[in-house]
């Protein structure tokens, strides 16, 4: 809340912040959706990177990467270096250990986990994807349930005690899955070509995640400025593609190039708050997410 309490306050206030840490737009993002009435947090993933996770018993380690199914389009699991405390590669931390929202001025992200749980996971690569059986490793060793069987759980109601025995009879459930996985990391999907339905142009920047919907990808940001004269950036909802090819390195989106070409600019200095999301539905003709029964609180898996 801004010191003065009113809206011309609070305006004044969250100006003061981004001068004092204008890289944390975040902050400023919060602070205009308050304003306009419809609290609907979007981060961009980017803008979390280098972020320090906080364990239950001390710092774990620094964010390097994320991971997220692009059949739900949710995150999944963040990439962490924790060789400030143990040498070695980077691990994953599933995503549903994140408790409460990240510091936006320490720059910090409170997971409900302790370094025990994490020193021996598996490493991992950020050009390969995250198979399915490592998937049951992590999630076995970090007590927390298989998200592909749909059991609806959320990192706020899920109860760790009984985890051990739900994620056993999930891996025999579907042992068949194994190989099966539709997780790519953050790292790597940024900088793949966009494909449009009649050319190929631009490439992935960033996505960006809805807080209320946690860890929900919203957008996907496009930047054009190595094939169009006048370049800008762009967001696209991944309802509006046809999906990620792998093989050929590109999102191939259900839109023509002209299209994307002509829609509202996106600018990572000003805030998606639901005045630009209208605009941006509206433009496309699509229907708004928001306008959902199930939204603000859809299960997040």
């Amino acid at each position: 809340k801004s010191p003065g309490g009113t809206i011309s306050s609070a305006r004044k206030y969250s100006r003061k912040l981004l001068v004092f840490d204008k890289p944390i737009r975040e902050l400023h993002w919060r602070a205009e959706s308050k304003l306009g009435g419809d609290l609907n947090m979007l981060r961009s993933l980017l803008s979390l990177k280098s972020y320090r996770l906080e364990a239950k018993d001390g710092e774990l380690g620094t964010l390097t990467n994320f991971y997220f199914d692009d059949e739900r389009w949710t995150v999944r699991y963040m990439g962490v270096n924790i060789s400030s405390w143990l040498p070695g590669a980077d691990v994953l931390v599933p995503i549903v250990s994140v408790k409460g929202d990240p510091g936006i001025k320490s720059r910090t992200i409170p997971v409900e986990l302790t370094r025990e749980q994490v020193k021996n996971a598996p490493t991992i690569d950020d050009v390969k994807p995250v198979s399915r059986q490592m998937e049951k490793t992590l999630l076995t060793r970090y007590r927390y349930p298989a998200y592909w069987h749909g059991f609806g759980v959320t990192p706020s109601s899920f109860d760790t005690s009984s985890a051990e025995a739900e994620v056993e009879r999930y891996i025999e459930l579907k042992e068949k899955e194994i190989d099966s996985t539709h997780l790519r990391s953050l790292n790597e999907v940024r900088g793949y070509h966009v494909a449009a339905r009649d050319n190929t142009f631009g490439h992935v920047e960033d996505f960006i995640v809805d807080d209320e919907a946690p860890w929900k990808v919203r957008y996907l940001v496009i930047d054009t400025k190595n094939y169009w004269p006048f370049s800008k950036q762009v967001i696209v909802a991944p309802d509006w593609t046809q999906g990620i090819r792998w093989g050929d390195r590109e999102v191939a989106l259900n839109l023509t190039e002209q299209q994307v070409k002509d829609s509202p600019t996106y600018s990572p200095d000003e805030p998606i708050n639901r005045e630009r999301e209208v605009r941006l539905y509206d433009y496309y003709g699509r229907p708004k997410y928001w306008e959902d029964e199930a939204y603000p609180h859809p299960p997040m898996f």
